[in-house]
């Protein structure tokens, strides 16, 4: 068991490094203006502090939203349906993980829908994290990354799926760890490298092998599933 929990964090933590491309173009412009406001006072330490809070917070809401949502299908798989259920749900997540491969390679944006479901959940949170620009102080960019990390992401929706199969509240927080920590690398970046890691990262051929790369991963699983079942 502990070594499927591991393998499963590390999975999570190659999605979140695949799929930073994606994180930079939904999470780059929040993060540069955290930046910002701290260069104005020309302090670059209190502007790395600030973006690395944000980032602390950003992670720790995909580990409370793993816990959530593997921790409530747990229990609602033991009160309807047992492990065969759970089985069910990983092979929905490995279908979503095949979506969103198609959604990095843009050869499909069947995954927007999804994140408009999650607008419904967004228009409450978002004037809250709002509340918090411009940052008057860094460690206010700690809650302002929790709240941010809440925005509709695909990316985020399908690993949480994976999460959401893990069996246990502790195995989703770890996974949704993993991916969290993968994507960190991009997004401490913003700033002078930004630009050039984003043209690197939205670059056709990195597109495509990460797409490729994850659909053999949502396949696998898929068809460990399968396995299960028959």
């Amino acid at each position: 068991m502990v070594v499927i929990v591991i393998n499963d964090f590390i999975a999570a933590l190659l999605i979140g490094l695949l799929g930073a491309g994606h994180c930079l173009g939904m999470c780059s412009g929040i993060a540069s203006a955290i930046t910002f406001s701290s260069h104005t006072s020309k302090n670059k330490i209190s502007a790395f502090s600030s973006l690395f809070l944000y980032n602390i917070g950003r992670v720790s809401s995909y580990s409370l939203a793993g816990a959530i949502f593997a921790g409530s299908s747990s229990a609602l798989i033991v009160f309807f349906g047992g492990k065969e259920a759970l089985i069910y749900l990983r092979v929905f997540a490995a279908i979503l993980m095949l979506c969103l491969a198609l959604y990095i390679s843009r050869l499909w944006f069947g995954l927007v829908h999804l994140e408009k479901v999650g607008q419904f959940f967004w228009r409450f949170i978002k004037p809250i994290a709002q509340y918090f620009l411009p940052l008057k102080h860094p460690a206010l960019a700690l809650p302002l990354g929790f709240l941010w990390g809440w925005l509709p992401c695909g990316l985020v929706y399908s690993t949480l799926s994976w999460a959401a199969s893990s069996g246990n509240a502790e195995n989703g927080a770890l996974i949704m760890l993993g991916f969290g920590l993968g994507t960190l690398p991009a997004m401490l970046t913003i700033g002078s490298l930004s630009q050039q890691l984003k043209f690197t990262l939205n670059h056709h051929y990195f597109r495509y092998t990460s797409a490729l790369l994850l659909s053999v991963f949502a396949l696998h699983t898929f068809y460990i599933a399968v396995q299960q079942l028959s």
